[in-house]
């Protein structure tokens, strides 16, 4: 546990600089935010130790696999569609979806975040599932190969965010 740092920003003995950050970013008055224990995956993939709660973030369940059977062949403990893109989000973006441009992938990213942000329910989400993650292991996945081109991937970065404070 860092304490302090000293005036001139550099570790000291025993302090690791992501700790010297966070007692940095402390110092200057910006509230620290807990670390999430938060990954991704790729729905099919078997699971993997410290996952922790596989919580599916798909528009639509596995195809033809009963509900029964998402847990006991490995696609993910819990199915939340409410943090997946709207199906017209995703209808208005399928004709670029496996598209290697930067400006439509960061459009697509972008209109996500805001439609999931734009409701109550969506915002309640977030921070529900921010808070589990802040004490317990949580992956969220989706069927995408490309996670850099996958909603999941700015999922993260919007649960990072909403992590609560230390």
């Amino acid at each position: 546990m860092v304490y302090c740092a000293t005036a001139c920003g550099e570790a000291e003995q025993g302090e690791s600089t992501e700790e010297l950050t966070l007692a940095s970013t402390w110092m200057r008055g910006m509230p620290m935010k807990k670390k999430l224990k938060l990954s991704t995956f790729q729905i099919g993939e078997s699971p993997h130790r410290g996952q922790g709660l596989r919580i599916g973030v798909t528009r639509r369940p596995p195809r033809g696999v009963p509900k029964n059977r998402w847990v006991k062949d490995g696609y993910f403990d819990l199915w939340l569609p409410a943090l997946a893109p709207s199906a017209g989000l995703l209808k208005r973006f399928k004709k670029h979806r496996y598209s290697d441009d930067p400006v439509v992938c960061s459009a697509f990213f972008d209109s996500y975040e805001r439609e999931l942000l734009a409701t109550a329910v969506g915002r309640q989400n977030i921070d529900f599932l921010a808070q589990v993650a802040a004490r317990t292991p949580v992956s969220i996945g989706c069927f995408c190969e490309d996670e850099s081109r996958c909603h999941r991937s700015r999922l993260f970065m919007i649960l990072q965010r909403h992590a609560p404070p230390a």
